[in-house]
């Protein structure tokens, strides 16, 4: 039986922390891949400014195109309407019956996750790996681990992960003033950025009027 990490993401843009997570997750737990899928219309957040699902795939797409053992996926993008998380793993788990799958997410969600759509048929279709940051309370962790465990009979595992202080907020706000992202976003990610002149003011404009 085949062990897959799944994760989803805005990915605008993906970064180092996003990959860093899916490696310390194959690694810690022996997943055999890791599938990344870019969210398609999110009904959790503003659509009006996040580039096209086919970009965001392209840059996901560049992320892992050296590692074998990630793939992206274009399954949300292509589905119409709202996105829903329950939706993408029972397609997954229609489609590889005999797989197991890890949804991998952040400690943040692990609090939020029963008020996402249809929670109980997330959990019927994979295990969760929530990664635990530097800051986060594990005794808080743990009791909402367990809450849920027993609530909709969930296998959740803990994942400790370093506090890196990433995110597509701030890295989109650094290219808009100019500055570098070397470090934080794969080489190939960056350049295609550049030569699309994504994160620009005027780029951001033409995005919000769709």
């Amino acid at each position: 039986m085949k062990k897959i990490g799944i994760m989803g993401g805005t990915f605008n843009p993906i970064h180092i922390g996003h990959l860093t997570l899916a490696e310390r997750s194959m690694e810690e737990y022996g997943l055999d891949e890791i599938w990344l899928i870019p969210t398609g219309y999110s009904y959790m957040k503003n659509n009006s400014s996040i580039l096209s699902g086919e970009e965001r795939y392209t840059m996901t797409q560049l992320a892992v195109a050296d590692n074998q053992k990630m793939k992206c996926l274009d399954i949300e993008i292509k589905r119409p309407g709202y996105t829903y998380s329950y939706e993408t793993l029972e397609q997954l788990k229609e489609r590889y019956p005999a797989y197991e799958f890890y949804f991998i997410f952040g400690s943040d969600c692990l609090f939020t996750v029963e008020n996402w759509k249809y929670p109980e048929r997330i959990f019927k279709n994979c295990k969760v790996i929530a990664a635990v940051r530097n800051g986060a309370c594990m005794d808080e962790m743990q009791r909402k681990k367990l809450d849920l465990e027993q609530k909709f009979h969930a296998k959740i595992h803990l994942l400790s992960f370093p506090n890196l202080e990433i995110s597509s907020t701030d890295l989109r706000q650094r290219i808009r003033m100019g500055k570098s992202v070397r470090y934080l976003i794969p080489d190939a990610v960056a350049s295609y950025i550049e030569e699309k002149h994504f994160y620009k003011d005027e780029q951001e404009k033409i995005y919000e009027n769709k």
